[in-house]
């Protein structure tokens, strides 16, 4: 399996997980994400009143410069781990 279908298949076994992971957990699967699958986040930032927007904004923006292929990566191990520390 190439890396881009391992990242894909971990983006739909992640929505199998029996325990939500914390909020920081989730940022960072968030961010991996975003960073993997579209590089360098050069959305707009949210407004002051979208917190969360701002979170995971800040999150992906924080990965800038990492390389996809290393996000993609990134979150495949994490997953893997989050679907072991599930069963």
């Amino acid at each position: 399996m190439s890396l881009r279908e391992d990242f894909e298949d971990s983006s739909k076994k992640v929505h199998s997980l029996r325990n939500r992971p914390s909020n920081d957990t989730l940022l960072e699967l968030y961010s991996l994400y975003k960073q993997g699958k579209f590089g360098d986040n050069k959305e707009k930032k949210p407004g002051l009143l979208d917190i969360k927007g701002r979170k995971k904004h800040e999150a992906w923006a924080n990965l800038k410069g990492m390389n996809q292929d290393d996000a993609q990566k990134k979150y495949i191990e994490l997953v893997k781990s989050l679907l072991d520390s599930n069963s």
